[in-house]
């Protein structure tokens, strides 16, 4: 096999692992349908939870009847939830964190969308909530806190300059005390006081859980991971997907060390519970039957506090419910000492050049204020960086176009002897000191800092309805132009069309991309051999349409490379005293042959 051949191969192979693997790992699913407003959406209900593991002694869920989300907010008091970045409420009746969405992000690029929604109230579509207390831990029954239990609050309001008390007296000696705070994003404060007026000892312990009662709909993406996630103890990281979690054994996977965090994430948003890091906690996911589908827990058990008469014991919580923001984590991470909590977002396999990728562009977007500009900057520096590696192929690229006639001259010289040409062949480039694989090392190279843009565009928030110029109001979705509807002027939408409508997300941003892909392969000097020429004139039509479903800040970067790298190799291949072969090789595609 000639090296050409090799280098057709392997680029071929190449492309068949972006083409069909993307699709298959990342391809992005059908375009919903418009919803329908969440008051009227037919979807779970609140359920009732089976009762809990006897070895941990969980509260059973609240029980509920199916009601809008507005009538279950309207059924207990409140205390009003308003800070700088969410607003909502807290239920006085089981002390229960259930209403919580998020001023700065809305459901759609339309800046007059509705909020967020993160947390709903038990009883509502989709319920959705966060709620902490004590089990009683000793072998004599005690009356502690449950789902149904009314508080009493010092004021109506909690904002961050102003924390809520409640309490709640047992009538058998025993004070609860709870004070809930809140910093201007997403973390919520508790601390748990118990005063023991019983005159005998009493032993509790604190829990906390994140509770959501029916499967949500998930994106399905295989570089996506939604559902449990936590990092307890020195395990690592933990992700387990619902019906993961539904198919273990007593539905539930249980764990056990000192801090870190658990609970439940969807792309963006996610709410956790987070022990004091200095405990050891038993913590568990768990899915439980209910009536209108599972009830999907993650909760942790603390130590047993055993309180003398007359004594109290304190315990602190905290909840995040929010969105996942790179340097909200971090900071969470850094000044609360909370292990690992920057992995609450799925960085994925490389992380070491998935975090690296999005502190570029996040700089570059402080100096520019456009995340698309920054992707286009970001693509230069690579560049740069690579310069040396890209220029060694270039001109090795030359100099075989250089030695071309001679490999032509040893095929007719050997017409029947392949091992022959092939031999002197290699001897050719060994004495031309040229490397006829090196081609292919911008494409090997280009490909993992492919995937860290593709993943930093799809799982961090800051990319989420991030603008670039015209009509890109998202650089996280595909290009929302489509030329099969002659870009909006038929009133149809061909994405939604059966089997083939995944490849018809073809607007104007993957036309440039394949334009441009066209115009660098033309750059090169076309293969002799006619299958490999015909190959490479359909590789840019094939990627113009796998890309066009990709997110468009993507697709951006992929013809702002290959406009750079033509442009690279134009100006070796001058210095090095090549033709350039881009025009002629165009025209070429036009004459006929004089006996046709």
């Amino acid at each position: 096999m000639s090296s050409e051949s090799r280098n057709l191969y392997l680029a071929i192979g190449l492309s068949i692992l972006v083409i069909f693997g993307w699709t298959y790992f990342f391809a992005p699913a059908p375009r919903p349908p418009a919803q329908r407003p969440a008051e009227t959406q037919a979807s779970q209900q609140a359920a009732t939870g089976a009762a809990q593991s006897p070895a941990l002694g969980r509260m059973q869920a609240p029980d509920a009847a199916p009601r809008t989300r507005a009538q279950a907010l309207a059924a207990t008091p409140r205390v009003k939830i308003d800070t700088p970045a969410i607003f909502g409420s807290l239920s006085l009746v089981g002390a229960r964190i259930d209403d919580v969405a998020l001023k700065g992000y809305r459901e759609t690029v339309d800046p007059n969308s509705p909020n967020i929604v993160l947390l709903s109230p038990p009883g509502a579509p989709d319920a959705y909530y966060a709620e902490s207390g004590f089990l009683s831990a000793g072998g004599e029954p005690l009356a502690t806190p449950r789902f149904d239990t009314l508080w009493s609050a010092d004021h109506d309001a909690l904002t961050p300059e102003a924390p809520v008390t409640l309490s709640w007296d047992n009538g058998q000696g025993l004070v609860f005390r709870r004070k809930i705070s809140i910093d201007d994003r997403f973390m919520f404060t508790v601390d748990d006081t118990v005063e023991n007026k019983s005159g005998k000892e009493v032993a509790l312990a604190p829990y906390s859980v994140v509770a959501r009662h029916g499967q949500p709909k998930t994106a399905g993406y295989y570089v996506l991971h939604e559902g449990f996630v936590g990092v307890i103890g020195d395990a690592g990281l933990q992700e387990f997907h619902y019906d993961k979690i539904a198919k273990e054994e007593g539905g539930q996977k249980t764990f056990s060390g000192a801090g870190g965090w658990l609970g439940i994430t969807d792309k963006y948003w996610a709410a956790t519970v987070i022990p004091d890091q200095a405990e050891t906690v038993e913590a568990r996911f768990s899915a439980n039957p209910g009536p209108t589908g599972n009830v999907y827990r993650a909760d942790f058990v603390g130590p047993t506090r055993t309180i003398a008469p007359g004594a109290s014991a304190e315990v602190k919580s905290r909840l995040f419910a929010g969105a996942k923001e790179v340097a909200t984590l971090d900071a969470y991470e850094t000044n609360l000492g909370i292990k690992k909590f920057d992995l609450l977002i799925d960085w994925g396999w490389f992380y070491f050049i998935t975090r690296p990728m999005f502190r570029l562009l996040h700089f570059l977007h402080s100096l520019t204020g456009n995340f698309g500009v920054a992707i286009l900057l970001a693509t230069v520096i690579l560049k740069g960086a690579f310069f040396p590696l890209a220029n060694k192929s270039y001109l090795s690229m030359a100099k075989m176009k250089a030695v071309a006639p001679q490999i032509a001259a040893l095929r007719d010289k050997y017409p029947d002897d392949k091992m022959k040409q092939q031999q002197e062949t290699m001897a050719l480039y060994k004495r031309e000191k040229i490397n006829p694989v090196s081609g292919c090392l911008p494409m090997l190279v280009q490909i993992p800092v492919f995937f860290a843009l593709y993943k930093v565009l799809f799982v961090t928030i800051e990319m989420r309805h991030a603008p670039f110029f015209g009509w890109v109001r998202d650089l996280s979705a595909p290009d929302p132009t489509n030329i099969f509807n002659l870009f909006g002027l038929l009133p149809f939408d061909p994405t939604h069309a059966p089997v083939i409508g995944h490849f018809l997300w073809l607007g104007v941003w993957p036309l440039l991309m394949g334009v441009s892909m066209f115009v660098q392969m033309k750059a090169n000097p076309e293969p002799a051999d006619p299958m490999q020429k015909q190959i490479f004139t359909w590789m840019p039509l094939i990627f113009t349409f796998t890309l066009g479903s990709f997110p468009v800040g993507l697709v951006i970067y992929w013809t702002w490379n290959n406009i750079l790298s033509v442009t690279q190799q134009t100006l070796i291949m001058k210095r090095a005293g090549v033709k350039i072969e881009l025009f002629d090789n165009i025209l070429g595609m036009f004459r006929k042959k004089a006996t046709s």
